[in-house]
């Protein structure tokens, strides 16, 4: 047991009225429960928000208010969402992001959570600790990896995008245990990955920016790649004052 191309999973992906995935709210669930062999089962479903969606998440999901109106709502899915949750390891690019938005839905609707720390595996650090695609969104690794397009951006497609680019990601992993020990670990990543130095190597990114950088509230990975990037020039700026015999002069 614990194989990876033996175990059962769940990819998970969800479609908010924004990126505060504490405060906004859920408007599309879709996840599949699949093996590296084939989908066994999946669901999907539109949400009813109870509020306005933004002009600025339409263009990005395609979502608008009409779709919405009489589906169901966020209540209604949770337990079973939540129960699957516990039962399979999660699958998702940036799944924080999800996990955080289903929590904060179950606090509001006083859903009891089965586990609060379920099982995951996320692709997004999969892809950093991979490194060969020069961008790491889920669309880019569609492409680096030819997997098929399936479609506008909606929570069943990348959820199907995503179950191929987590078994490309996979494919040098042998165990469950394995892959779960590497992503235990904060992940030094080799570009800079937003920002004004977005693609830049972070031995290229000025030593002003990364000391500014290093302050804000950036993912576990991005602030392990800066304080690495900073603990490096120190010790070369270390070393090239002790080697030099002017240096206190």
């Amino acid at each position: 047991m614990g194989l990876l191309r033996e175990e059962t999973f769940l990819c998970l992906d969800l479609e908010t009225t924004g990126l505060d995935p504490k405060n906004d709210q859920i408007i599309e669930v879709a996840l599949a429960i699949f093996t590296f062999d084939q989908i066994l089962t999946s669901f999907q479903s539109l949400v009813d928000p109870k509020c306005v969606i933004p002009e600025e998440s339409i263009h990005i999901h395609g979502i608008d208010q009409t779709m919405v109106e009489d589906k169901p709502t966020i209540g209604s899915i949770l337990p079973e969402v939540l129960d699957l949750m516990d039962h399979y390891t999660i699958v998702g690019h940036g799944i924080d992001f999800d996990i955080t938005a289903l929590h904060a839905a179950a606090e509001r609707e006083h859903t009891p959570l089965p586990n609060p720390k379920p099982k995951k595996i996320d692709t997004l650090r999969m892809a950093r600790i991979y490194g060969e695609s020069p961008v790491n969104s889920l669309e880019k690794l569609r492409e680096h990896f030819q997997i098929a397009f399936e479609g506008a951006h909606r929570a069943m497609n990348d959820v199907l995008v995503n179950i191929e680019v987590f078994k490309c990601l996979a494919k040098d992993y042998t165990t469950v245990k394995e892959l779960e020990k590497i992503l235990s670990k904060p992940i030094r990543m080799q570009k800079m990955p937003l920002g004004k130095h977005k693609g830049r190597k972070f031995s290229e990114v000025p030593l002003e920016y990364l000391k500014w950088a290093v302050k804000k509230n950036f993912d576990n990975d991005l602030l392990f790649s800066i304080r690495s990037e900073l603990k490096l020039r120190r010790s070369r700026q270390s070393f090239e004052q002790s080697s030099n015999p002017f240096s206190d002069l």
